[in-house]
């Protein structure tokens, strides 16, 4: 089959195109012709190196979002049927450990990820085990649900398992145009909260708009804190969600209310944040570390989404030989909702 692979650490331009085996279908196993592949940001962290995830090792095919038609079933396998539309759960727990056993598959000892630590979408074909193929209705193309699993899955996890957010709160979220953002947006609107947007960008603030957000704040031309508590009548935000990690670590803390919760759950700006120890014990905040989310959270996600009339945003398509195009333009930093390879 073809994928794009690489077997060498640095930028966009080690993804080539090869020519490897086709995965074997194990009993239990389901095979997927991949019709479309989201491009995460985990993609081009690994593809720079060193690999994130325990077990990463090269070469490496990457894609753990993954949308496509059933091609084999394995022969155990009795709840999905070749021709069937599916999407994939790319964290795959062994079902077996202590950690499972307890029913908290994030922390499975042998936990894979496709596209992670086995090989992913940027190819023809995947193979996945049964319990993590999940059907896709008729009315969503390949390219929607493949933006759906790893963004909507954290965004769920992260606002409604850890971060309690409720009916009537105010969120405030960074990133605007981020898939992750995006789905926090969507997923507390319909929930009932209000909720804020922070970005450096006034154009992508503007199109946040458009996606139905209360309200905007330009965290690089003015104070953030001030800006939340003037959209907010001076209380502040109940709840952050801070994916972009130390850069705006602070100021996240001091657009809280009294008693508010930051919920936190990514990197992208550095692994060590610093705040005001005082403040934040003073006026009573939460810090809530969000972690991957496990399988039942990812079903009661995608329950969700297919009732909740939401559609995930598409900021561009790319075929999968231009998977290194696709790379350039996720890191060029104008990107607006999911980048897709289509296979």
């Amino acid at each position: 089959m073809r994928a794009i692979q690489y077997d060498t650490h640095g930028g966009p331009e080690v993804l080539r195109e090869v020519t490897i085996p086709d995965p074997r279908c194990g009993p239990s196993d389901v095979l997927i012709e991949v019709r479309a592949t989201a491009v995460n940001r985990l993609d081009a962290l690994q593809r720079h190196g060193p690999g994130l995830l325990p077990g990463f090792t090269l070469p490496h095919v990457p894609g753990s979002d993954v949308a496509g038609v059933v091609a084999e079933v394995g022969s155990r396998v009795t709840t999905r049927s070749v021709g069937e539309r599916v999407l994939v759960d790319p964290s795959l727990h062994c079902g077996v450990c202590l950690a499972c056993e307890r029913g908290d598959t994030t922390y499975c000892s042998g936990l894979q990820v496709v596209g992670g630590t086995r090989p992913g979408g940027y190819a023809e074909l995947v193979a996945v085990p049964e319990t993590h193929v999940h059907p896709v209705p008729a009315h969503i193309e390949f390219e929607e649900a493949a933006a759906v699993p790893t963004v909507y899955g954290l965004a769920w996890h992260a606002l409604t398992v850890r971060g309690g957010l409720r009916e009537g709160e105010t969120l405030l979220v960074h990133g605007a145009g981020s898939g992750i953002t995006i789905a926090a947006v969507q997923i507390a609107k319909r929930l009932g909260a209000r909720v804020i947007v922070s970005s450096a960008s006034d154009e992508k603030l503007a199109r946040m708009t458009k996606l139905g957000v209360d309200a905007t704040v330009n965290h690089a031309t003015g104070d953030l804190a001030a800006q939340v508590r003037d959209a907010t009548g001076g209380t502040g935000a109940d709840i952050v969600l801070d994916h972009v990690g130390p850069a705006l670590f602070q100021e996240s803390l001091s657009a809280l209310r009294l008693r508010g919760r930051l919920v936190f759950c990514g990197n992208t700006t550095g692994v060590v944040a610093s705040f005001d120890v005082t403040d934040a014990y003073h006026r009573g905040l939460t810090l809530i570390g969000a972690e991957m989310y496990g399988y039942e959270s990812f079903g009661q996600m995608l329950e969700w989404y297919r009732q909740a009339d939401c559609e995930a945003v598409i900021d561009s398509v790319f075929p999968l030989a231009e998977a290194a195009d696709a790379h350039r333009r996720l890191e060029g930093g104008e990107v607006f909702g999911k980048i897709l390879l289509t296979i």
